[in-house]
């Protein structure tokens, strides 16, 4: 009887190893999973496979970039919210995590219980640009001009749930309903059609916009962040220009399964934190427009909170769904 209670004792402290291993900083120690929710070649890839990369070289371990897109990113996101919560898989995702639970009418996961925020690890500067033949010079203009024709100035956009979309929407609010928007299948044809006259207006990348309004092909309004941006700092911020409701950055954040032990979550933390301040990650961001971000845990899930709270506001406004 003492004896099948030693051997119970040691199956019992062989089970609790692998558990007690991370906690003790035992973490990695095998190759982890990187989900990337978007297709391969975009810049949203390129920023993951940069992290994924310098990822591996700071823990040590294999780190596999895995391209599963779909669903608005949330194919890639539903396949780590169902994952085991040992830290060997996790995911990048971007706002349309906070747009989902409001966009579509049926999600097989529940973002906020069934993700562990990581932390922010970049953000995408947009900017509010117009054709050159549309005769606002501002913000206010672009208000003004929309509410004189009465639902002929046209907004393009990269579809329902987009962050481009969700600015076109709010804008379309601001100006009493007054604005046509026209969805397209993603932004660059959206850009196509701004840059034709098909459309009046749209939201892309600062990165985008910069040598389009340089060339004069292109007028930007408005930068949408917080911060004017070095490639066009002549250019004012939404509240700098009197619409801070117009905010809007494309922003990527880390998260793991929900249950995952806080020690995983800590050492991933710092592990992105350390990598988004070297000059490598830096001058491949800057590359497609991007900003490197960090954050805490704590603040990335009351940042999540907040950014499911305003964009499902928006999304209800607007009446968009998505199956």
């Amino acid at each position: 009887m003492r004896t099948n209670n030693i051997a119970f004792v040691a199956l019992a402290l062989l089970a609790a190893a692998p558990a007690a291993a991370q906690q003790s900083g035992g973490y990695p120690n095998r190759a982890i999973r990187f989900i990337l929710p978007f297709p391969a070649g975009g810049g949203t890839d390129i920023v993951g496979r940069v992290l994924a990369q310098r990822l591996a070289e700071e823990l040590g371990q294999p780190v596999i970039p895995d391209n599963r897109a779909g669903a608005g990113g949330n194919l890639g996101a539903e396949i780590v919210a169902k994952a085991a919560p040992d830290g060997y898989t996790i995911v990048m995702c971007t706002v349309g995590l906070a747009v989902s639970p409001t966009l579509y009418k049926k999600l097989n996961y529940d973002p906020q219980k069934d993700l562990a925020p990581i932390g922010l690890v970049a953000a995408t500067p947009n900017t509010f640009a117009v054709h050159p033949s549309t005769p606002a010079r501002s913000v206010k203009d672009m208000l003004a001009l929309a509410k004189s024709k009465n639902g002929k100035v046209t907004f393009g956009t990269g579809g329902p749930g987009s962050v481009n979309d969700l600015i076109a929407q709010v804008f379309r609010s601001m100006s009493g309903g007054k604005v046509l928007v026209v969805p397209y299948k993603g932004i660059n044809p959206a850009t196509v059609a701004m840059l034709s006259g098909e459309v009046d207006a749209a939201v892309i990348s600062v990165a985008s916009a910069a040598n389009y309004v340089k060339a004069g092909r292109l007028r930007a309004l408005a930068t949408l962040a917080p911060a004017r941006s070095p490639l066009m700092p002549e250019i004012p911020t939404a509240a700098q220009a009197g619409y801070p409701e117009l905010e809007a950055v494309l922003w990527y954040g880390m998260l793991a399964p929900a249950g995952t032990p806080p020690a995983v979550i800590s050492r991933l933390n710092q592990a992105f934190t350390k990598i988004t301040a070297s000059p490598e990650a830096r001058e491949r961001f800057a590359s497609v427009g991007t900003d490197p971000m960090t954050s805490t845990p704590e603040q990335f899930a009351e940042f999540l909170k907040k950014e499911t709270a305003r964009w499902g506001k928006v999304v209800r406004d607007s009446g968009a769904t998505a199956e």
